[in-house]
């Protein structure tokens, strides 16, 4: 063997070996299954309920708590939506009195985001009850970036993605 070549594979090793290790430190996520009784997330799972929660009611003021200034809702459909007041009147005209919203049993994970908060993923369903789009069923897989500072949860990034209907 050269002594290029030598130096080439221990290169390559001596790299790769800060990457394995990794690999086997990754974080698990708390589920629903694997960890009911996680603070973290029974927190987010609170939040999240009390953010579609609020979005059922109509009650914009409640549900504006919840987003950051500088928000940022990235949907497969319709692209970049940015500012937390916009997203809110963006719910107000889009989904208030139009929808219900289920999270989909089993596929909420939460990981926490070391100082910075958590992060949600999940797929939820929007139920159209009312007469505009009566019977209609919607699902989609979501991402939310929760930010804590100094105990307030506020959501500053969402990704809503793979938006289909439901039979």
């Amino acid at each position: 063997m050269n002594l290029k070549l030598g130096i080439c594979l221990v290169s390559a090793f001596l790299i790769a070996l800060p990457l394995g290790a990794l690999s086997q430190t990754t974080t698990q996520p708390s589920t629903v299954d694997n960890h009911a009784s996680d603070s973290l997330f029974q927190t987010i799972a609170q939040l999240d309920r009390q953010v579609f929660d609020a979005i059922d009611r109509c009650d914009m003021k409640t549900e504006a708590a919840f987003w950051a200034d500088d928000a940022e809702f990235y949907h497969d459909k319709n692209g970049l939506l940015a500012g937390g007041p916009q997203i809110v009147e963006a719910i107000k005209n889009n989904l208030c009195g139009k929808v219900k919203r289920e999270l989909v049993p089993g596929t909420l994970e939460v990981y926490p985001l070391g100082d910075y908060g958590a992060v949600e993923i999940g797929v939820h369903r929007f139920l159209h009850p009312y007469e505009q789009d009566h019977g209609v069923v919607g699902e989609a897989k979501f991402i939310h970036v929760w930010q804590n500072k100094g105990g307030t949860w506020k959501i500053t990034r969402v990704i809503s993605i793979d938006h289909h209907g439901v039979k």
